[in-house]
């Protein structure tokens, strides 16, 4: 039996919410509470941008990118040892590990264990990094469109071994619909084949709109507005602007750059922008 107190309760919720103009209120509440979220700026870069430069970036952003491998393109990772003094400085952190591209996979069996493989290295990286367990640690996907079986089976193997050792998995990967696969939007494909495994994602979307282009807004917009509604990190814009995607996109230098405000030209500091639901998106930071 329902106690006294509940039922008296619930009745006087009931009799509440008869009255038009309170629904009408709690209408406008729920409806427009998402407008009120607060989102942060962050930024990544494939260089670490010198421990001189950390100050004059953080009256910018919030969090940055930090590399646990080698960057896409890149034969050393100019971030490794540099985490203490990001912390310091104020950042909090999106950590990253660079995925491997179809080309490496060949077989779903030799992806698994690949997967599996390159998880290990990246948990011992974090663990040489200083980052504590329960870390989110993104995999960046650089190809997109529908993932193929190796693809999957390669990005599931490292998500379950992530896990499986007390870290988060997230996922860094298109949020922009493929005109040559159907219109597929690859985190929407990870995700509907994740199985119920908890990933984050990491939407990338730097075509205007929705992306705001090369700005450095006060109010972020939030990563929702990405075309990725479950995102919790946007990329919305990226250096150098990509031609093909975001030939409408404002705010880019001449030469297709997206430079920092505050910090002298002569440096070319380029960055990518995003937007996050936290002020620390990989709860990377350990005070």
């Amino acid at each position: 039996m329902e106690p006294a107190s509940s039922a008296a309760v619930r009745s006087s919720k009931i009799e509440i919410v008869k009255s038009p103009l309170i629904v009408l209120a709690l209408a406008f509440f729920f409806s427009s509470t998402s407008s009120f979220a607060q989102n942060y700026l962050g930024f990544d870069r494939n260089d670490y941008p010198g421990d001189a430069n950390l100050k004059a970036l953080h009256e910018t952003f919030a969090y940055t990118g930090y590399w646990l491998n080698n960057p896409p393109g890149e034969r050393t990772n100019t971030w490794t040892g540099h985490r203490a003094a990001v912390e310091s400085a104020g950042f909090g952190f999106l950590v990253l590990f660079n995925g491997r591209e179809f080309a490496q996979l060949k077989s779903t069996a030799h992806a698994t264990r690949l997967g599996r493989g390159d998880a290990v290295e990246a948990l011992a990286a974090a663990h040489r990094e200083g980052f504590p367990v329960g870390t989110i640690i993104f995999l960046d996907q650089e190809q997109g469109g529908r993932m193929l079986p190796a693809q999957k089976a390669y990005i599931y193997a490292w998500v379950d071994a992530v896990i499986a050792a007390g870290f988060r998995a997230g996922i860094y990967c298109s949020g922009i619909p493929s005109p040559d696969d159907q219109n597929v939007v690859t985190a929407e494909d990870i995700r509907k084949n994740a199985a119920g495994r908890k990933i984050v994602y990491w939407a990338i979307n730097d075509a205007c709109p929705p992306a705001p282009g090369c700005s450095f807004p006060a109010h972020p917009p939030s990563p929702a507005q990405s075309g990725v509604s479950f995102a919790e990190v946007w990329q919305f814009a990226q250096s150098p602007k990509e031609k093909d995607v975001a030939a409408h996109c404002s705010g880019y230098s001449r030469d297709g750059e997206c430079y920092v405000p505050g910090i002298p030209l002569a440096q070319q500091l380029h960055v990518d922008v995003n937007s996050a639901t936290s002020p620390d998106p990989s709860n990377g930071r350990t005070r």
